[in-house]
């Protein structure tokens, strides 16, 4: 089996492939869109051949500015051709063109709520997590997937918290703090291979690079002036999005969370957000809490495969 970047010659053959959806995300539309503005690349796509056939395809997915890729957002296969050995090659192959101290990439895929009890679902994420677990993608994440429209209600500002603007050494200080006590998966395996501070700082590069405006980012002050926490609004390739938000370890408990999604809510809405995105990992109960008190609402689930920590 030999595994090769895409090129242009071979865009007839992506089309019919990505025809079949599955459990992918990318359709014909979004892939001729994505291909237009950076986020998918020739180069970022690969494809399974045997025998001169194409018989597998990797679509994988990056930032508009970045120089690589983060996640895959697709894995197709011919019919007849044994798809977990294709994908678990592609897979392997591409990973193998990270360098060392990249960010690690994932493969993120989107699956319905309930997503258990449907019988055709796991029939098709079944050979998909094998294919990636093989490859060395084998930690799984379970994440919930929110959003927020007008028609549920704005939710109400803060009435004891005051939020300013600061540079960005400020927040790299508030991150590595908040990350005490993180719930969150992507933020304990950061930790793992870079550190507190290796984390913040890569966290501070991360929400820099997203379409989303730095001069929105705050810090949150309570009545006495002291330092609660962070509420960072931010957007994506999709659209706002409720970037980053934390409490300091020293005021949690305090229902602060709700402070800080309420001012990430009214300041995207501000800027004229129509739909606002945000996740949560299934296991990060308080923060699902949270997004469910201000009228988010959870659509559907997104299954985060990764290294494992350390």
């Amino acid at each position: 089996m030999k595994i090769r970047t895409t090129v242009e010659t071979d865009l007839d053959t992506i089309h019919t492939l990505i025809a079949e959806q599955s459990l992918n995300t990318v359709t014909r539309k979004r892939f001729d869109e994505y291909l237009a503005s950076g986020a998918y690349r020739y180069d970022w796509s690969w494809v399974a051949e045997e025998d001169g056939r194409i018989v597998g395809l990797s679509i994988w997915w990056g930032m508009e500015q970045s120089d690589r890729p983060f996640s895959i957002d697709g894995l197709y296969c011919v019919p007849g051709a044994d798809r977990v050995a294709v994908w678990t090659e592609l897979i392997r192959h591409t990973l193998t063109a990270f360098p060392a101290d990249a960010e690690p990439p994932e493969y993120h895929i989107f699956l319905p709520n309930g997503w258990r009890d449907r019988p055709d679902v796991v029939a098709e994420l079944e050979p998909r997590l094998t294919a990636a677990a093989a490859a060395g993608l084998s930690e799984r994440t379970e994440r919930l997937r929110y959003e927020w429209l007008p028609e549920y209600g704005l939710p109400a500002g803060s009435s004891r918290l005051r939020f300013e603007p600061a540079d960005d050494e400020a927040f790299v200080d508030v991150f590595t703090r908040v990350i005490e006590g993180s719930l969150d998966a992507a933020t304990a395996r950061d930790v793992a291979r870079l550190g507190a501070e290796g984390a913040a700082r890569q966290d501070l590069e991360i929400y820099q690079s997203m379409p989303g405006d730095r001069s929105w980012w705050r810090l949150a002050y309570d009545a006495a002036g002291e330092l609660v926490g962070f509420a960072l609004p931010s957007a994506n390739n999709g659209g706002p999005v409720v970037g980053y938000l934390g409490v300091l370890a020293e005021h949690r408990g305090n229902g602060y969370s709700d402070d800080l999604l309420a001012e990430i809510t009214h300041l995207l809405v501000e800027t004229g957000a129509e739909r606002i995105r945000a996740d949560t990992d299934l296991t990060n109960k308080p923060m699902a809490a949270c997004f469910e008190r201000l009228g988010y609402r959870n659509h559907e689930v997104r299954l985060v495969l990764s290294y494992p920590v350390g």
